[in-house]
């Protein structure tokens, strides 16, 4: 008989008491906003410019040397890669070979930048190279 008072209290103990997760969902839009400027830059073209940058990548996530230093913020000649949280090797090389050939020329900008990406993929451990070529762009005025 105590057996079966406990079971029972024991039982109604469990009914009682449990887990509960609550969630606050929030209907948002997405916020699209474009800066317009009437702003003209007149842009000297130059003679030829070229980066090379090359980076190590192991299990496709953790990059091995590289370059530290970056052409931040523009998109040369194309759109954003499609890796998360910024880890397409692809665009950091991009970037980096990007940022060599504009700083080793003394340039404000590459005009009609062409890449060159070599990937050699050995399952494990990859290594991307890139090389960018281009026209010095020099910024002369801004109306």
């Amino acid at each position: 008989m105590k057996s079966v008072v406990y079971a029972a209290a024991l039982s109604s103990l469990v009914l009682l008491t449990g887990c509960a997760s609550q969630n606050y969902s929030q209907p948002s839009a997405p916020l699209n906003s474009q800066v317009k400027t009437n702003l003209k830059a007149d842009v000297a073209v130059g003679e030829s410019i070229q980066g090379e940058s090359s980076v190590n990548i192991l299990f496709g996530v953790f990059k091995l040397g590289g370059d530290s230093q970056f052409a931040d913020g523009v998109t040369y000649g194309g759109g954003e890669g499609g890796f998360a949280l910024g880890l397409d090797p692809v665009a950091a090389a991009k970037a980096a070979a990007a940022y060599k050939a504009v700083k080793s020329a003394n340039a404000d900008l590459i005009v009609a930048p062409r890449y060159e990406v070599s990937v050699q993929d050995y399952m494990l451990y990859k290594t991307v190279s890139v090389k960018v070529i281009g026209n010095k762009g020099t910024i002369s005025s801004i109306r």
